[in-house]
C-alpha cells in the first residue's frame, strides 16, 4: 500500500506541521541567544584573562560546570540546567517550551564543548529511549 503524502497546511501548502514547528522553535532559540540572563550566567562563569598561545593575546577564561577546566569563550557554551524539551516528556507545548528557553540566570550553566556535547547526546539518547517505551 503506498505511503500517504504528509498534510501540508502551513506556508501556502508547502510545509508539514513538523516543519512549522521547528521553524517556530529555531525563531525561539534564536531570539534566546540575546536573553540578559544567559550573559550574567557567561559573566559568572569568567575566572579572568590568560595568555592564549595560539594568538599571543589575553583573552577571557570561563570554568566548565562539569569538568571544572578553564577556556576561552569560543570553547564554552551556555547550557540550560534543565533541558527545554522534557527528556521524560518531550516537547509538551509552547508555553512551557517558552518558559524553559527563557529562565533565570539558575537555569544556566556554562560547559565546554565537550561536556556540553556529552550531556546533550546522553539527554537525547534518553529522550529517544523514553518516547520508544
Amino acid at each position: 500500500m503506498p505511503k500517504a503524502k504528509p498534510e501540508k497546511p502551513f506556508n501556502s501548502g508547502q510545509w508539514t506541521a513538523a516543519r512549522m514547528n521547528s521553524f517556530i522553535k529555531g525563531g525561539i532559540r534564536t531570539l534566546s541567544r540575546r536573553w540578559p540572563p544567559r550573559y550574567e550566567s557567561l559573566n559568572l562563569a569568567l575566572i579572568g584573562k590568560r595568555l592564549d598561545p595560539a594568538t599571543g593575546k589575553m583573552s577571557n577564561r570561563y570554568k566548565c560546570a562539569a569538568c571544572g577546566d578553564m577556556f576561552k569563550q569560543a570553547d564554552v557554551q551556555v547550557d540550560h540546567i534543565d533541558p527545554v524539551v522534557s527528556v521524560e516528556g518531550g516537547f509538551i507545548d509552547w508555553n512551557i517550551y517558552i518558559k524553559r528557553m527563557y529562565c533565570e540566570v539558575d537555569g544556566f550553566q556554562v560547559l565546554c564543548s565537550q561536556c556540553h556535547n556529552v550531556k546533550t547526546q546522553n539527554e537525547r539518547k534518553k529522550r529517544k529511549e523514553n518516547a520508544s517505551k
